[in-house]
């Protein structure tokens, strides 16, 4: 009796135990979503290692297109701290498709109309968008990978059996059935069969493992699609049609990958973890894995469906966060086809999302632009700004601006360019090889224009050959059906190409031996230089600074150079 009464107290104790944690991460998961509410609308504090960032780029790249942004452009507008300032996603499914989404420019009105009709959708009617939000959260990520990088080794595995697993389990209740004919003799025969079963399994488990992190993953995205497929939200009909159609077509893998992945879900559920030892020591997680994965290479498609849709839904709502963290306001862009092959690029008040308190310009661009200014001033930041807000409004339907009105654009630029050691080419053949893919894009801007954005042209050479070379270069931009925006130190290019490109500039205001740059966009060409003035500015010798000047004075006059 007393040996019963133990038994009854441990096994309450375990209850309570469970029960104790189960009301915790209850409690854990309603403080973090409270969190997460309240954070609707400010910037995100999340950071990014390097590797991360690589996996979050997988989607893309398994749904790559000739019309996405290449790598050169994502790099020179620094896209990957843009991403990070606008993703507030929950899920890697929002987190890859949201990547995903900043590179792939939509090509007409009907396609960012859907988009736009989910951002307003989730930024309207709040407490749809918690229930989303909800879901995003327990869908959560997937660790260090990617699941695409799961799914795409499946076939690695080739065609797995059972029929080991039911042998050695069979053994297990012949060894039962021993101990009734001979207690000692069943119980070693019992305890050898497990010892085998358990190391067997540990071995076997250690080659599926990785993938039945990707079983957990499409599990929980199969939950959260099945609870979004019940809501009843009007505005994404067609989308909730997908994700119920793409959840019954993989219900024979949620059955038979239970017991691969239903104790590792994160549920709370204390039930599960009893069940631990008995999988293992029966191969339960391995057998049932063979006929998931069986289930699920016959239903790739309609996962890749699932995370589509799921990931488009949250990305709307991280857009939607992202407009409500812009403190100097934001515009939906008038975007038109360019029908009738009218150029033009017309913003006012733009900014750069990244900047805080960041000068707003404004501009009405119906050619090229060519832009001039000292060091410092301002140029390479405002291409950017252009470049990036031309980026959103093609891709999340966002334009840091007070309006934004252009046709749909090709988008390339050659900017942030550096020496490429490990291909050995030097600065100017990185250079020209930049610039020569955006030429011949030009040839093909028949379709649709180009937008591009040149720092610098040809910084890499000698000063006449720049100067030669970039006025043919600028010329032929111009010539093609693109919209250039270019950035020059060289004055000398504003007389040449000022038939086809119009001159703005940025300046800078010296006073009391200080520097201020006001980073207002003016008409015209630059008329001031600073670099000498910096010079002196940082104590350098006035010898150096005195004499630089006057050869400068007298460059300018009488345009020649002169060593005295």
């Amino acid at each position: 009796m007393d040996a019963f009464i133990f038994i009854c107290l441990i096994l309450l104790a375990i209850v309570l135990v469970m029960t104790k944690e189960y009301v915790d991460s209850r409690k854990f998961l309603e403080r973090r979503l409270q969190e997460i509410y309240v954070g609707y609308g400010t910037p995100p504090g999340r950071t990014y290692g390097a590797e991360e960032l690589a996996h979050i780029s997988m989607y893309y790249e398994k749904h790559k297109t000739t019309d996405q942004i290449d790598d050169i452009t994502w790099n020179d507008l620094y896209m990957d701290a843009v991403y990070q300032r606008m993703n507030t996603c929950l899920s890697a499914a929002g987190d890859e498709y949201l990547y995903y989404r900043l590179r792939t420019p939509a090509a007409t009105v009907d396609e960012l109309e859907k988009t736009e009709r989910r951002i307003t959708l989730f930024m309207e009617r709040e407490e749809k968008r918690r229930g989303l939000q909800r879901i995003f959260f327990q869908l959560g990520r997937t660790g260090r990978h990617s699941i695409y990088e799961y799914l795409d080794h499946l076939d690695l595995l080739g065609e797995r059996k059972s029929d080991r697993y039911f042998f050695w389990d069979g053994l297990i209740l012949l060894s039962i059935g021993c101990m009734f004919l001979s207690l000692p003799v069943g119980l070693v025969c019992l305890f050898g069969v497990l010892c085998h079963n358990l190391i067997d399994y540990f071995k076997e488990y250690r080659q599926i493992e990785p993938y039945v992190t990707s079983f957990a993953y499409v599990r929980r995205l199969l939950k959260g699609g099945e609870e979004l497929g019940k809501a009843e939200i009007g505005g994404i009909d067609e989308e909730l049609a997908a994700v119920r159609e793409a959840c019954k077509s993989l219900r024979g893998f949620m059955k038979s990958s239970y017991l691969v992945s239903g104790a590792k879900q994160g549920s709370g559920n204390p039930l599960e973890v009893l069940f631990d030892y008995l999988r293992m020591l029966f191969y339960m997680d391995l057998i049932r894995f063979n006929k998931a994965l069986h289930d699920l290479q016959n239903h790739m498609g309609e996962v890749d469906r699932l995370i589509t849709v799921m990931g488009e839904l949250e990305c709307a709502v991280a857009v939607g966060s992202f407009r409500k963290s812009l403190g100097q306001g934001w515009c939906v862009p008038g975007l038109y086809e360019d029908e009738g092959k009218r150029l033009s690029l017309c913003v006012k008040g733009l900014y750069h999302p990244l900047l805080r308190e960041a000068v707003a310009n404004d501009l009405n661009a119906k050619r090229g632009v060519l832009l001039t200014g000292s060091n410092a001033s301002g140029k390479s930041t405002f291409l950017r700004a252009v470049a990036v807000n031309a980026l959103l409004s093609q891709t999340v339907h966002t334009c840091a601006a007070a309006s934004y009105e252009a046709p749909f654009y090709r988008i390339y630029s050659s900017m942030s360019l550096r020496d490429d050691l490990a291909g050995g080419d030097s600065y100017y053949m990185v250079e020209i090889k930049s610039i020569k893919r955006i030429l011949d894009r030009v040839e093909q801007a028949e379709e649709r224009p180009v937008l591009c954005f040149v720092d610098e042209v040809l910084r890499g050479t000698n000063t006449v050959e720049r100067i030669a070379a970039s006025t043919q270069i600028m010329r032929k931009l111009a010539a093609g059906h693109t919209l250039c925006f270019a950035a020059t130190h060289d004055v000398e290019l504003t007389k040449l190409l000022e038939r086809e490109y119009d001159n703005y500039h940025f300046e800078e205001r010296i006073e009391e031996n200080d520097i201020y740059f006001p980073y207002q966009l003016m008409e015209g060409p630059a008329s001031t230089r600073n670099a000498i003035a910096l010079l002196r500015m940082l104590k350098y010798d006035e010898g150096i600074t005195a004499a630089a000047e006057t050869m400068a004075e007298r460059f300018l006059r009488d345009g020649s150079w002169n060593r005295e």
